[in-house]
């Protein structure tokens, strides 16, 4: 059987989701042979992009320079470029033959989730190999006594 952490895909959409996946992965990294992060640049299809391209890259490499910051050099990384996050991410893991994809769940309302869709959702709902959400420290010392 294979195991779950042996070709692992860690979506990054941040700097700030960068670093907060990195530490959440760190205890499980010895255990991978193979690790990727990977950042999706969503271009509008067909409508004006947000930013350039040239500007979402260099903010990619920020990014990755912080999950290698956390989890070391022997991380990959890769940029991809789709209208749809999850399926851009699909297909990088298909590309890689991903054992598992791992991520910790984004901030923000359900509202916002709910009108600029919500990728985690996608993620777990739409696969075709194991998903991992892992907690974030705020979430994991959280308590849950609301």
């Amino acid at each position: 059987m294979t195991d779950i952490f042996e070709r692992v895909l860690l979506p990054v959409a941040s700097t700030e989701d960068g670093r907060t996946t990195a530490q959440a992965f760190a205890p499980y990294a010895a255990d991978s042979d193979h690790v990727v992060a990977v950042n999706v640049i969503e271009k509008a299809g067909g409508a004006p992009d947000k930013a350039s391209v040239e500007q979402r890259e260099q903010e990619a490499e920020k990014i990755f320079a912080i999950v290698q910051e956390e989890l070391g050099d022997g991380i990959e990384t890769e940029i991809a470029y789709g209208t749809d996050v999850a399926e851009t991410i699909f297909e990088v893991a298909d590309e890689m033959e991903a054992t598992a994809i791992v991520f910790t769940p984004r901030g923000g309302s359900r509202w916002v989730q709910l009108l600029t869709g919500d990728v985690a959702l996608d993620l777990i709902t739409e696969t075709d190999r194991p998903v991992i959400v892992l907690p974030d420290d705020d979430t994991a010392t959280d308590g849950g006594d609301e």
